[in-house]
């Protein structure tokens, strides 16, 4: 007998930037479109105890369960130089027995498998059940349209002419990638992260439907591309359903020192920095940042996690302080002199909440899809500082296509000095900050319109939605002629 609500198991892989969004997709999909949904999490240690504590932290619905996969062991898969990108396939890949053995032992089996862009393989178990199988991409479009379009390319004409010759690199009906913004597994295909990247690219596509975490009217271009059978259709054989913003919802009734600091501001006066879960500097660049933003004179918060040591790029240093409490790796007396206008925190902060509180007036960020969309739907400007990944693509849509950031000139490994940094925080926070922010409000609305009933993002879930529903018909009316 089956259940009379399609049921969508959605699986992210680890870290905070996939499991999040999928997490706000399974709940919009159960508390607007009527499903029950599971959503599965492939851990490390690291994520299990940060899956555990978002968990607990933030309501679930009650049609909705989280499960936490076991941290799988890809010790003696990867070595020293594996990159980041193939090791989550791997880890996503020696994680497929743990899921197919947990949907199995589910009571129904679900009416289908939502993966992000590291789970394509488990395609296999979506064909093996009968379950229609979609892919949710948690970054944006022009990433999309990069990542199916790749595999149609001679991989000789792109290494010769992107790599080689730093040429763009062309994608029909969307705006080329810069050799400065390529995305990283691009550069080597002798590479795993290469040979990874061009099997998800191949796999996507067979997908009854690609999810995306954007909305109509922030990439309309690379969307309509993506549906125009004359530009992108073609790759992209599966239908693109733009579904965002999804972001984590600020909690309510939080409170906090950071959050109880930024209640004594003026509004619209602090600059909040930060660069991720993953995102680190060098000691060099953490010295030169912390000067530059001494110099703005504006109010900051600024998340800061320990530097790499500047000759090996994995080595935390072992940091130790001042007699004024600052940490070795920030100028002398940096706490002291900013105490007032300042506030360090170490590694983490409520970022959601430090967003939307209305004293802050800008974004000092490496991009991230996650943070910038928080951004975009809190109408902030940003100062766009990419470090890795899709990053440097992000960068150049919000400066040169949106039009909410302002970009650094320098970018790494280039050291951007103090002065750089000085100038572009002034530049948000006080030359340009009322036309970027207005366009940023613009977008704000325009991110509400687009999740609200009968808006852009809320329709196209509601096409999955239906031909969800439409499989439960068709398994039911099967089973009860059986």
């Amino acid at each position: 007998m089956q259940t009379t609500k399609p049921h969508a198991a959605l699986l992210a892989s680890p870290g905070m930037g996939h499991f999040i969004p999928v997490l706000e997709l399974g709940k919009r999909l159960v508390s607007e479109h009527g499903f029950n949904a599971t959503v599965f999490v492939v851990t490390t240690d690291t994520s299990l105890s940060q899956s555990q504590l978002l968990k607990k932290s933030h309501p679930i619905p009650k049609l909705l369960d989280i499960v936490l996969l076991p941290p799988v062991d890809i010790s003696t898969l990867i070595n020293p130089t594996t990159g980041i990108l193939a090791q989550l396939a791997i880890m996503m890949r020696q994680a497929l027995p743990s899921l197919r053995q947990a949907i199995s032992a589910m009571k129904f089996c679900p009416t289908a498998l939502i993966v992000d862009i590291f789970g394509t393989e488990a395609f296999a178990i979506s064909e093996e059940l009968n379950m229609l199988k979609y892919v949710f991409i948690t970054s944006t479009a022009w990433f999309l349209a990069l990542t199916i379009h790749l595999p149609t390319l001679d991989a000789k004409v792109v290494e010769e002419e992107h790599v080689r010759n730093h040429e763009p690199l062309m994608i029909p009906g969307c705006s080329s990638v810069r050799f400065e913004d390529t995305f990283e597994p691009v550069l080597d295909r002798n590479n795993q992260m290469y040979i990874e990247y061009i099997r998800m690219g191949v796999q996507m596509p067979t997908a009854d439907g690609i999810l995306v975490n954007t909305w109509q009217d922030l990439e309309p271009k690379t969307l309509g591309a993506l549906g125009d059978k004359r530009k992108l259709g073609w790759v992209a054989q599966a239908p693109v359903y733009a579904v965002g913003p999804l972001v984590r919802p600020v909690k309510p009734g939080s409170s906090s020192d950071v959050l109880g600091w930024l209640d004594m501001q003026p509004q619209q006066s602090v600059v909040y920095v930060s660069f991720g879960s993953g995102g680190t500097l060098s000691a060099k660049q953490t010295t030169e940042l912390a000067w530059g933003l001494e110099l703005s004179e504006q109010r900051f918060i600024w998340v800061v996690r320990p530097p790499v040591e500047d000759d090996a790029a994995a080595a935390i240093f072992k940091t130790g302080h001042r007699s004024d409490n600052t940490p070795d790796f920030l100028p002398d007396g940096f706490l002291t002199r900013n105490q007032k206008k300042g506030l360090v925190v170490p590694m983490w902060a409520p970022q959601t909440e430090i967003l939307s509180h209305p004293s802050v007036g800008g974004f000092l960020s490496h991009c991230g899809w996650n943070s910038t969309l928080e951004s975009i739907v809190n109408g902030l400007p940003m100062i766009a500082w990419p470090l890795y990944a899709e990053q440097g693509m992000n960068a150049t849509m919000l400066t040169e296509d949106i039009g909410v950031a302002v970009r650094l000139k320098s970018t790494p490994p280039v050291v951007v000095s103090r002065e750089e940094i000085e100038t572009t925080i002034r530049q948000v926070m006080e030359d340009k900050g009322d036309a970027i922010r207005a366009r940023a409000k613009t977008l704000k609305s325009s991110a509400e319109k687009a999740l609200s009933k009968g808006g852009s993002s809320y329709n196209s879930l509601s096409y999955v939605a239906n031909d969800c529903e439409i499989r439960l018909r068709y398994i039911k009316t099967k089973a009860e002629g059986a």
